[in-house]
């Protein structure tokens, strides 16, 4: 069974603390059985926002012992931590805890030292603050969340969620994930970064939004289908360049990028939950051939299609008769390529 700690500190956030209960502390084992071991330790009478206090049960000597350390927003990116948080959470990741922040807990973890020399991000309104006053961090403003193995750290609020999906997913595979993101009523994985949301993004009542909307729908529909963009802007009734520019603002991603990332993640489900071979996935997902599915999928999740079924194949079995094993340590967010005019045979 994986453990996984909430660390609470005077000034942390509701929100974020609430989204790790809601999904690492929710006895979900109807899902994946043992579902996670999910404890809160911080000071007593711990103060969480503006007005709620919390009593816990447990102090930071129960981070020596968890798989997993959530560091939950603070209130304060200016204050300093408290010492002992800093110090105990040092020691959990120098012990090999996979140690994961929510919004503005990476000001937390980035004063413990866990970022230096690592990718990371945070709420694109302090990621300038975040390279400043840590500069050994690779700041990352534009995405949702950063996975660098043992430290995670995800963007502002919804972000929490989009980054304790992606651990699930790690852990028990994209079916349990997808099925936990319907309970939680969230997409099981949103597509582009932080920029959709700076500045003014496209109203869910937008004329536009409605009709991009519409239009990813109908792609996602015809997948198998060699999709061009010029095939995506006729059906928006648009020219190429005005939908690549509506696409950007209300995605945060080009149509094509979008496009590559919805096939890749249908290929994923497909070699998760089905025996269909290469060559038929190649063809449900519009790649064409199992050589062209090979190359992009090597290159966007960073192991072949046949390791990767494997892998799911072994550790959904195993979750299935009550192991727990995962499958930390294959990325599971396409890391997106070039932009191409079709996504066959490139």
């Amino acid at each position: 069974m994986t453990s996984v700690v909430l660390a609470l500190y005077e000034g942390a956030l509701l929100f974020e603390a609430a989204v790790a209960g809601e999904v690492f502390g929710v006895d979900r084992s109807d899902l994946a059985d043992p579902w996670y071991d999910f404890r809160v330790c911080g000071p007593p009478r711990t103060l969480l926002g503006d007005w709620l206090r919390l009593d816990s049960s447990h102090g930071l000597d129960v981070l020596a012992s968890a798989d997993t350390v959530v560091v939950p927003a603070c209130d304060d990116v200016e204050s300093d931590p408290p010492p002992e948080l800093l110090g105990a959470l040092r020691a959990a990741h120098d012990r090999g805890a996979r140690i994961m922040s929510l919004c503005t807990g990476a000001f937390v973890i980035a004063a413990a030292g866990l970022l230096d020399g690592r990718r990371a991000t945070t709420h694109w309104l302090h990621a300038d603050r975040l390279a400043e006053r840590f500069p050994a961090v690779k700041v990352e403003p534009d995405v949702l969340y950063v996975d660098e193995g043992s430290v995670l750290t995800s963007a502002g609020k919804g972000a929490a969620l989009d980054l304790s999906l992606h651990v699930v997913r790690n852990d028990y595979g994209a079916a349990v994930a997808n099925e936990l993101a319907r309970r939680l009523v969230v997409a099981p994985h949103r597509a582009g970064g932080q920029a959709q949301f700076v500045g003014a993004p496209l109203s869910p009542g937008d004329g536009v939004g409605n009709q991009l909307a519409a239009l990813q729908e109908w792609a996602l529909d015809r997948l198998h289908e060699p999709l061009t963009v010029q095939d995506l802007a006729d059906r928006a009734g648009m020219s190429t360049r005005n939908l690549a520019r509506h696409f950007n603002a209300a995605v945060g991603v080009t149509p094509l990028r979008w496009l590559h990332h919805q096939r890749i993640r249908r290929a994923q489900e497909l070699l998760e939950t089905t025996d269909a071979g290469i060559e038929q996935i190649a063809a449900r997902t519009g790649m064409g051939t199992a050589a062209t599915l090979r190359r992009h999928f090597n290159r966007a999740v960073g192991v072949p299609p046949d390791t990767y079924r494997r892998t799911f194949r072994g550790a959904g079995a195993e979750s299935q008769r009550g192991s727990g094993h995962g499958r930390a340590g294959l990325p599971l967010r396409p890391h997106l390529g070039r932009d191409h005019g079709s996504m066959t045979g490139v």
